[in-house]
């Protein structure tokens, strides 16, 4: 039986992975790195049109899913986020192919299942 973890060693632990992806559609590779906590409550309130009322009540934003979590994942070689919201819409027109392909590879690193993007995407 193994033992407890202990605070620091959880705090300590490096836990984010990253990995290359090819993407032949615009001519190389993309560094992907799994979300964070806090990135991905963000990613997943940035999914949430919000109706001002206390915010008990909301709508899911399917706008530039893929877009969004590509902006949220691709960093550079020192670990940077390479976009950000400036840029949503303008990865959001670039492949849907190349998009999917770095999509699942962000959702893979980052726990995200068909089951959340199905729920984020009201389905």
């Amino acid at each position: 039986m193994s033992t407890l973890l202990s605070r620091d060693e959880i705090l300590s632990a490096v836990d984010i992975t990253t990995e290359d992806v090819d993407v032949p559609e615009w001519g190389g590779r993309v560094r992907v790195r799994g979300l964070t906590g806090t990135d991905r409550d963000r990613f997943e309130s940035a999914m949430l049109n919000r109706n001002g009322k206390g915010n008990a009540r909301h709508q899911v934003n399917t706008d530039n899913f893929r877009a969004r979590l590509v902006m949220a994942s691709v960093v550079d070689e020192d670990g940077r986020r390479m976009f950000s919201e400036r840029d949503v819409r303008a990865l959001g027109e670039k492949s849907a192919a190349a998009l999917d392909r770095v999509m699942t590879v962000a959702m893979r690193l980052s726990g995200l299942t068909q089951k959340d993007a199905d729920e984020l995407e009201g389905n």
